[in-house]
C-alpha cells in the first residue's frame, strides 16, 4: 500500500492543568488515511471527533504523539508552513458555514486564492466557475444573509475547492440543513470523492456516515472501530498524483509568499466595507482624527501667518540694514562724532552694498493755510533702495540734486493728505521751516506693510540741502548701511566695527544696531509660539489615536470568528496583521484627508475675517503623516492581538 497521506501515531490532546483540572479529550489515536479515501469519523457529542478534525486540519496541535503528513512530521513545520497546508492541502466545510458576512459569495470563495497569490483575473474566473458548477452562478454577488442554508454550504464547498481542495474536511456539513439541502451537499461530496479528493467527514449521523467508503467510530477520545465499505475500496486515478504534488510542495518548503499587492488590495477593500457597514461608528471614531489634523494645520497656519506678518512689517525697512550712530566711549567723555569721512571709508568695504548718511528732525511744514509738524530727513539717492520704499507718483531726486543741494522734496502719504487733501502736490512748493522746497514725488504708503502709519508722515530731502539749508551741520545724525547679504549681516557688522575702531584710534565712541537680528529674534519667537500651538493641537491627534485603538480592539473582538475563518483558509499571522493594520491606517487616512479639507474651510473663513493665515505644504503633509502614523502606532497592538489568536478558539467564538 502507498505511504499514507495522513498518519496519526498515538495522538493525544488535553486541556486544562496547573490551576484547572486536566481533561484529556483525545486519548491515543492511531490512524492512517490514504489518497483518494472517503472517510467518515462518527461519534456522539463530546466524543472528541471535532478536536480530532482540528488536529487533522492543522488548526490545532496535539499535546503529544506524532502527526505525519505525506511522510513529514507536522510538528517540525513553522506557522507559515502550517498556513500553507491549510491553504493548499485542506478545504474546510463547517456546520455553521463560516462565511464572512461583509463579503459576497464570490469574495468568500476567492479568499484562499488571495492568500495563495493567484492573480485577480484568474481568481475571479475560477471562483465564478466553481459557483456556477455548484448551481450558484446567479448568486455570485450575494452576501451570506441573502442566501439559504444550502446555498451557503455550497459556497463553503466552493471555497474549499478554490485552491484544489485535495483534502476536504467536512464537520457536520448537513447538521444545519433540511433533508433536501443535506442530500444535495452529500451528493456533492460523493462527486468530489469520485474525482480523487480525500473526504474526511465528521458526523454523528450514521446514515450520513454510510455514504463513506470507510467509517471510523470514536468514543471517549478513542477509536473503537474502523470498518471498510466494500463498495468503495477503489482508489480514484488522480489520488496518487495529487498526493505526490503535495509531497513535492512540502519537500520544497511550502513557503510561497503570495502576491502582496493582491492581498493589500483585498485588505483595503475589506477595510472599506467594514467602515461603510459601520459608518456611524466610523464617523465617531474619525472625529478625533479630523479635529486633531484640522487643529494642527490651522494652528500652524495661524502661527505662520502671524510670523510672516510681523517679519514683513519689520523687514519693510530692510532686513539687511545696520545703523551706525555716535555714543560716548565712557561716562566721563563726550559723545563721539560719525563724520562723512567715516561714511566715505565705510562705503569701500566689500560687505557694504549701500551706505546713506541721515540727518533730520521734526520741523513745521506749511502749504497754503495748512501747517503741520513732520519729520524731515536729509538722505542721499539710496533711500528708496535701502528702505525698499518706492516713489508711486512723480520721481525721486537725483545725484545732481544732491551735489547742488537743490531744494527739492519727496513726501509721504500722510503729508500729502494733511497738506494737499485732494490736490496734486507734484510741482508744488512747501515751506519747511523758512525754506521753500519743491515737491518732486510721493512715497508709497509704508504703513500698509510695516504697520507703522507714522512712517508715512515723512519728508525726504537731499542730504546736502538738509545739512546746509535746514540744520546747519555737516555731520550725519546716524548712518544707514545695507549689507550685501542679509544672511551675513554679522560678518558685515564685524567688518564695520573693525574699520571704525581703526578710524577712531581704538575708541568705541560709536554704536552699531543690527536690525536684522531683531527680525530674526522676532521670527524665532513666532516659531516657538507656532510650535506651542501645534503641540497643543497635536493632543487632539493623540486622543484620536486612542479612539482608533479602542475601535480596532472592539473590531477584533467582534470579528474574531472572521479571523478564524481567514486562518482556516490559509491566512498567515502576517496576513491577519496586515488586514487589521490596513484598516487602522485607512481609518486614519480618511480622517487625515477630511481634517485637511476642514482646515482649508476654516482657513478660508479666517482669511475672510482678515486674520493672517499662511498654509504650509510641510505643515499639511506633516499633519497627514502624523495621522497615518497614529493609525500605525495605535492600530498595531489590536492587529497583533488579532494575528496571535488561536484558530480553533477564533472559529468557535460567538
Amino acid at each position: 500500500m502507498s505511504i499514507p497521506l495522513i498518519e496519526l501515531r498515538d495522538i493525544r490532546k488535553s486541556y486544562g492543568g496547573v490551576d484547572t483540572p486536566k481533561v484529556e479529550v483525545v486519548r491515543g489515536i492511531d490512524l492512517a488515511i490514504h489518497p483518494g479515501e472517503f472517510v467518515a469519523i462518527v461519534g456522539a457529542s463530546g466524543s472528541g471527533k471535532s478536536t480530532l478534525m482540528n488536529i487533522l486540519g492543522c488548526l490545532d496541535r496535539p499535546t503529544s504523539g506524532q502527526y505525519l503528513f505525506a511522510g513529514r512530521d507536522v510538528a517540525g513545520l513553522d506557522s507559515d508552513e502550517l498556513a500553507w497546508l491549510r491553504r493548499e492541502a485542506f478545504g474546510f466545510v463547517f456546520q455553521g458555514y463560516h462565511l464572512i458576512a461583509s463579503g459576497s459569495a464570490r469574495e468568500n470563495v476567492e479568499m484562499p486564492a488571495i492568500y495563495a497569490g493567484l492573480p485577480a483575473e484568474e481568481r475571479h474566473a475560477r471562483a465564478t466557475a466553481l459557483l456556477e458548477r455548484l448551481g450558484l452562478g446567479e448568486r455570485t454577488g450575494n452576501r451570506p444573509h441573502q442566501l439559504s442554508g444550502g446555498q451557503q454550504q455550497r459556497v463553503s464547498i466552493a471555497r474549499a475547492l478554490m485552491n484544489g481542495g485535495h483534502i476536504i474536511l467536512a464537520d457536520e456539513p448537513t447538521g444545519a440543513l433540511d433533508s433536501q439541502s443535506g442530500a444535495e451537499v452529500m451528493a456533492l461530496l460523493d462527486e468530489l470523492a469520485s474525482q480523487g479528493h480525500v473526504i474526511i467527514l465528521i458526523t454523528h449521523d450514521r446514515q450520513v456516515a454510510a455514504r463513506a467508503r470507510r467509517v471510523i467510530e470514536i468514543r471517549d477520545g478513542l477509536v473503537i472501530s474502523d470498518s471498510i465499505n466494500p463498495q468503495g475500496e477503489r482508489e480514484p486515478a488522480r489520488a496518487g498524483a495529487q498526493a505526490e504534488e503535495l509531497r513535492q510542495h512540502l519537500d520544497r518548503g511550502a513557503t510561497q509568499t503570495g502576491a502582496w499587492k493582491g492581498e493589500l488590495l483585498e485588505a483595503l477593500q475589506a477595510a472599506w466595507r467594514v467602515m461603510w457597514i459601520n459608518r456611524f461608528r466610523t464617523a465617531l471614531t474619525l472625529l478625533g482624527i479630523v479635529i486633531g489634523v484640522a487643529s494642527v494645520v490651522v494652528m500652524l497656519a495661524v502661527g505662520e501667518g502671524s510670523k510672516r506678518q510681523v517679519v514683513a512689517q519689520m523687514a519693510a525697512f530692510g532686513s539687511n540694514i545696520l545703523y551706525l550712530s555716535a555714543k560716548s566711549a565712557s561716562l566721563h567723555e563726550p559723545a563721539g562724532i560719525v563724520t562723512l569721512d567715516d561714511v566715505e571709508a565705510l562705503s569701500g568695504l566689500p560687505q557694504v552694498k549701500k551706505i546713506m548718511p541721515v540727518i533730520g528732525s521734526e520741523l513745521t511744514v506749511r502749504y497754503g493755510n495748512a501747517s503741520h509738524s513732520f519729520y524731515v530727513g536729509g538722505n542721499n539717492t539710496y533711500f528708496p533702495g535701502i528702505f525698499n520704499w518706492p516713489v508711486v507718483e512723480g520721481s525721486f531726486f537725483t545725484d545732481a540734486d544732491e551735489r547742488s543741494a537743490a531744494a527739492v522734496a519727496v513726501i509721504g502719504q500722510k503729508v500729502r493728505e494733511k497738506l494737499f487733501a485732494e490736490r496734486n502736490p507734484i510741482g508744488q512748493y512747501i515751506l519747511i521751516g523758512k525754506v521753500p522746497f519743491q515737491v518732486l514725488g510721493i512715497l508709497a504708503a509704508k504703513g500698509a506693510s510695516s504697520g507703522d502709519t507714522d512712517s508715512d508722515g515723512r519728508i525726504v530731502v537731499p542730504y546736502s540741502a538738509a545739512s546746509i539749508r535746514l540744520f546747519g551741520s555737516r555731520d550725519p545724525e546716524y548712518v544707514t548701511i545695507a549689507a550685501v547679504d542679509s544672511a551675513r549681516v554679522k560678518e558685515t557688522e564685524a567688518a564695520i566695527d573693525h574699520l571704525m575702531r581703526k578710524l577712531h584710534h581704538g575708541k568705541q565712541d560709536y554704536e552699531l544696531t543690527n536690525f536684522a537680528a531683531l527680525i530674526q529674534a522676532e521670527a524665532r519667537t513666532q516659531n516657538t509660539l507656532s510650535l506651542m500651538l501645534g503641540a497643543i493641537a497635536a493632543i487632539s491627534l493623540l486622543v484620536g489615536g486612542i479612539g482608533v485603538m479602542n475601535i480596532m480592539l472592539m473590531t477584533v473582538r467582534e470579528r474574531t470568528r472572521e479571523i478564524g475563518i481567514r486562518m482556516a483558509t490559509g491566512a498567515r499571522q502576517r496576513d491577519i496583521l496586515r488586514q487589521f493594520l490596513t484598516e487602522a491606517v485607512l481609518l486614519s487616512m480618511v480622517g487625515g484627508v477630511t481634517g485637511i479639507v476642514l482646515a482649508a474651510l476654516i482657513g478660508g473663513g479666517l482669511m475672510l475675517a482678515d486674520i493672517a493665515v499662511a498654509f504650509s505644504l510641510g505643515a499639511v503633509l506633516g499633519a497627514f503623516t502624523c495621522a497615518v502614523m497614529t493609525g500605525v502606532v495605535f492600530g498595531f497592538m489590536p492587529a497583533r492581538k488579532a494575528a496571535r489568536l488561536d484558530p480553533v478558539k477564533a472559529l468557535t467564538s460567538e
